[in-house]
């Protein structure tokens, strides 16, 4: 590593024209003011992006930078995670990458900040240390990742209560039932395996002569065990402790609601049950939210998309809508959009039920409904709060609709979702629930329809030829595979639990509003005829990307024939 003074490093920047000349003398005097590493200062004050100054970095004091660290493709030193523990990688932002005979490659988003380095080499037992870059979010991402696996203890386990759980142990008392620390672990054990495993729900489902475990992954559930029927109760109770429901209701559904410590990683998660004829079941969403976000580039949308909706996000004012089912990806879709335009020159916030990701210079508020702090309500409130983006959960009802179509039509960015199957029904949608076109047509400017599919796993992908039949069936021809007329899919391997897919990617519908559809949107116009008109004048629908995703051998025909309608034309 070449070493160098701050002002050089300054004045590399403005050399670089990343760095105002005149805000040199400025970041020094504030630097030695504020008692920050020169890295830290720049990045958290908005003086250079973090990709920016690393990329800086990595020329001038000769240190390899890497925009993304995929945890499948490296190979972290088991003992790390022994000898160092996980607060010091958070607190400090370090993760080892690699190992040699000789040293550590160590990943750090703060180079200039050496007496952490110092003190990891103690850890180490004096391992050398090879610095290399690479973002703050990828490196947090992947010590959740890493420290999850070595976990030995069950989460909040019986000797690791906060006074606030032991006070929740209490309650759980009157089941008297002589196993409770075997239910604790029990219930404990079946969400840490679900956090390990990238599960999105977890089913616990009653039967006459067993409780069922489910876990839904990558939008496919599985059973996964079984819980004897004398436990059923006592591990149902649990949950229901877990998420302050009451245990002696059980013939109403009720919602509730836990947040559980990993390490140092935060996951939460939303419980709801409902009454059968079997026992109450239970459902739990997990929310991991230590996982980092994607940016646009990385949720599957094509060149051609993404420059569509990198268009339309930069705009000063308009609606620009995300629509699809429960867990299509639509948030995911929102906070790469913000996380893309947020800077220090806008004041975005947004109101969330339930906030899923913690976004550094955003003002993020929580809908609450026992409190009267509903969607209409905060969006009025978030109005004088003088925002330049505004993100809305989801429009729910007329009044939040309106208020969030009053604030584009006053200057505002908004974007927000629906649940509707494609983008022309976003529009009748808001007609239905009383919005009057004409302020449809002047505030709306985009809609992306949007499903999630499966990928193909990368460890046992291998060729196939398709018949001509299925092929069709995504408005394909035997042709557009080429001369060797083959495509891919997974043939299953440990990686993927034997399915063939591992991770999911997005399938994508985007409707720019034209002209043309807000003369459509004026005539209360059916949204099969917006669609129909649109597809001619150049629509991808979602089953033609999927198709395109198909040929690219990123997914499967079956996999874009479960997540996608038929086009009717």
């Amino acid at each position: 590593m070449n070493y160098m003074s701050n002002r050089e490093l300054l004045m590399k920047c403005v050399e670089e024209n990343a760095l105002d000349l005149s805000k040199v003398d400025e970041i020094l005097k504030a630097v030695e003011e504020n008692d920050l590493s020169l890295d830290q200062f720049v990045v958290q004050r908005g003086y250079l992006s973090e990709k920016q100054f690393l990329q800086i970095c990595s020329k001038e004091l000769d240190l390899p930078f890497f925009e993304k660290l995929e945890a499948s493709k490296i190979r972290i030193p088991e003992e790390y995670c022994e000898k160092v523990p996980i607060h010091f990688s958070r607190q400090y932002t370090l993760m080892a990458i690699g190992k040699t005979d000789a040293s550590y490659q160590i990943a750090t988003c703060t180079p200039l900040l050496m007496h952490p380095i110092d003190d990891l080499t103690n850890l180490l037992e004096g391992g050398f240390v090879d610095m290399v870059l690479a973002p703050r979010a990828e490196i947090v991402a992947l010590i959740n990742s890493s420290y999850k696996q070595n976990l030995d203890g069950a989460i909040g386990g019986e000797e690791s209560e906060t006074p606030e759980s032991s006070n929740v142990e209490d309650k759980d008392k009157p089941i008297d039932d002589p196993n409770q620390p075997l239910i604790i672990r029990i219930v404990n054990n079946i969400i840490l395996d679900a956090v390990r495993q990238r599960v999105s729900d977890i089913h616990l489902q009653p039967y006459e002569e067993k409780l069922q475990v489910r876990y839904r992954i990558d939008g496919i559930l599985y059973d996964v065990q079984s819980v004897p029927k004398r436990y059923q109760d006592a591990v149902i109770n649990r949950v229901k402790v877990m998420g302050k429901m009451d245990i002696a209701e059980r013939r109403l559904p009720q919602d509730g609601r836990k947040s559980i410590k990993m390490g140092d990683a935060e996951v939460d998660i939303r419980i709801s049950s409902v009454p059968t004829s079997h026992g109450e079941r239970i459902v739990m969403r997990l929310l991991d939210k230590s996982a980092r976000l994607y940016g646009l580039d990385e949720i599957g949308l094509d060149s051609k998309n993404l420059k569509i909706v990198e268009q339309f996000i930069h705009y000063n004012h308009g609606i620009m809508l995300v629509t699809g089912p429960t867990g299509s990806g639509k948030s995911t879709t929102l906070y790469a959009a913000i996380t893309r335009l947020n800077s220090i020159e806008k004041n975005i916030i947004t109101i969330e039920d339930p906030i899923e990701y913690n976004l550094h210079n955003i003002s993020q508020i929580q809908v609450s409904e026992k409190k009267g702090l509903t969607f209409a309500k905060g969006l009025r409130t978030l109005l004088r709060q003088d925002p330049n983006i505004i993100m809305v959960g989801e429009i729910r009802d007329e009044e939040t609709a309106r208020i969030s179509i009053q604030a584009a039509l006053t200057g505002h960015m908004v974007f927000s979702t629906l649940h509707t199957n494609d983008s022309s029904s976003a529009i009748t949608r808001l007609l239905d629930i009383g919005v009057e076109p004409f302020l449809v047509s002047s505030s709306l400017i985009c809609v992306i329809a949007q499903r999630l599919g499966r990928k193909i796993c990368a460890g046992c992908k291998t060729e196939y030829e398709p018949s001509p039949s299925k092929v069709q069936a995504i408005g394909l021809q035997p042709s557009d595979l080429g001369t060797k007329g083959v495509l891919f899919k997974g043939s299953g391997c440990e990686k993927c639990m034997r399915t063939g897919y591992k991770d999911r990617l997005g399938l994508y519908e985007i409707l720019p509003i034209t002209e043309k559809i807000r003369e459509q949107i004026m005539s209360r116009a059916s949204a099969n005829v917006i669609k129909q008109d649109a597809i001619k004048r150049g629509l991808k629908t979602l089953r033609m990307d999927g198709a395109k995703k198909v040929l690219d051998g990123v997914t499967t025909i079956d996999e874009v024939l479960r997540v996608t309608q038929v086009d009717t034309l």
